[in-house]
């Protein structure tokens, strides 16, 4: 074979033998470029979810410590009112209504949307699709606004509560940790609400009950864990600094089948009786009086709560002064057999959170709402009086506070985990239902659902694309 021939072969072949290298390479490479991408993809996947998961918990952390903050300076507060008032009870005619007036005014001007209970704007937050309409209600100044004011209205003998505003606090708190993930906005704001209320009672199954069925008004699955988690981080940030304690001590009290059973109808009638009108009259005010003298009250918002404030102090006067507050010592102490609360203890008390409610100054319904049922519960003894106190304290509870809010599930599962008392749980649950069925026959709509509409109506329609859009 001539050379020339040998190495024109020789070529050829050394040619062959690249092109299948080069080809082997690239086949090598398409199959591993997508494996490599699979893998970084599934890597950002699993940082994102690690990502909102702590952020969860790390927001629960945050609400456990705003609860225990809350917790402490509300007691601060009752107990410096308390101080004043040993001076002379007849200074909460001054004093109540001029701090009612305060607060008022600082809710509507330095701190808006921090009035009431709190609970309506998580609500109208998580419904509402404006950024700009969900950061004003649940933001981190509205929260320090709502501690503050909050705190001032106790400290002038408004009857309010602090789980409420609980709940706003834990909801604003959530949304802050969250603010770079706006997709998962409507999950943080109700897990923040849920955890709020789990570390104010120190209540976990409460927790999820209430987010589940007022917050949210449906189960969230996508969300659920994650729920969880910051309600366990709130928990255990708030045993931590306060201990294990359940909110209104130990009960042991039970009901056997009998004619004492005949009280669960009877308080749950008229427990959602009363719970619902309270509510009507709230949703009314919210809503604005007909007339001229709505159209009074709406110029005049400041001198109105003064009003209240002075119908508060005067409900204090009658009471000797039981009636201020939260209501957590009256109701704990009629728990537990150690006072009797007198005849005019319940519609007092009833009448100074009617006000408290309407007059627009930040505060909660929970603890006020207990406090009415126990009296309720303690003020038919005389015609049950085979049955213990505690029990009919108890179905009170559950029957006023179902009738007040329409979250039948949340008001026997609240009172159970607060007392531990597992043995009246089927009662708790007749009572509930009871009372939820009246209290709707007297309030078409749920309390904290119906003021979130009106701030949602108040807010208006979100702006159009074409009217946001620059000329």
């Amino acid at each position: 074979m001539p050379r020339t021939r040998l190495v024109r072969h020789a070529r050829v072949l050394y040619g062959k033998v690249l092109s299948r290298k080069v080809l082997s390479r690239k086949t090598l490479s398409g199959k591993i470029r997508p494996g490599m991408r699979r893998l970084r993809g599934a890597g950002r996947d699993a940082f994102g979810l690690w990502r909102h998961r702590l952020l969860f918990l790390v927001g629960g952390v945050g609400v456990g410590l705003a609860a225990v903050l809350m917790a402490h300076l509300a007691d601060a507060a009752q107990g410096a009112f308390r101080q004043v008032l040993a001076l002379s009870p007849w200074l909460a005619l001054g004093i109540t209504p001029a701090g009612f007036g305060l607060c008022a005014w600082l809710a509507r001007t330095v701190f808006p949307n921090a009035q009431g209970s709190g609970i309506p704007q998580v609500i109208a937050a998580r419904q509402t699709g404006q950024a700009a309409l969900r950061r004003s209600l649940v933001s981190l100044k509205v929260a320090a606004g709502k501690i503050v004011v909050m705190s001032l209205g106790l400290l002038f003998g408004a009857s309010t509560g602090r789980e409420g505003p609980t709940v706003q606090v834990g909801a604003a708190i959530m949304a802050a940790a969250g603010h770079l993930t706006p997709e998962r906005m409507p999950g943080l704001i109700l897990a923040g609400g849920a955890a709020g209320v789990a570390a104010a009672f120190n209540t976990p199954l409460a927790g999820i009950v209430f987010g589940i069925e007022e917050l949210g008004r449906a189960y969230e699955a996508r969300t659920g864990g994650l729920i969880v988690a910051a309600i366990v981080a709130a928990g255990l940030t708030a045993l931590a600094l306060t201990g294990n304690y359940t909110y209104f001590g130990t009960s042991d009290a039970a009901l056997p089948f009998g004619p004492g059973w005949l009280a669960v109808p009877v308080l749950g009638a008229v427990g959602g009786l009363a719970g619902g009108g309270f509510a009507r009259i709230v949703i009314l005010f919210a809503r604005g009086l007909p007339g001229r003298l709505g159209a009074a009250l709406a110029r005049h918002p400041i001198p109105f709560a003064a009003a209240c404030g002075l119908g508060v102090a005067l409900c204090g006067l009658a009471s000797g002064g039981a009636v201020y507050g939260t209501g957590y010592e009256e109701a704990r102490a009629l728990l537990h057999g150690t006072s009797q609360a007198p005849l005019d203890f319940t519609p007092l008390k009833f009448l100074a959170t009617l006000l408290s409610a309407i007059s627009g100054i930040p505060g909660g319904l929970f603890a006020p709402s207990l406090s009415v049922g126990a009296g309720l519960g303690a003020a038919v003894q005389g015609l049950f009086a085979d049955v213990p106190v505690a029990a009919l304290v108890l179905v009170g509870m559950v029957a006023y506070l179902t009738g007040a809010l329409q979250a039948p599930i949340t008001a026997f599962v609240i009172v159970t985990e607060m007392t531990q008392d597992h043995a009246l749980m089927i009662p708790l649950m007749v009572a509930a239902l009871i009372a939820d069925a009246v209290s709707k026959a007297v309030c078409c709509e749920g309390l904290y659902h119906a003021l979130a509409q009106v701030l949602l109506e108040r807010a208006g329609p979100p702006p159009s694309p074409a009217a946001a859009a620059p000329h």
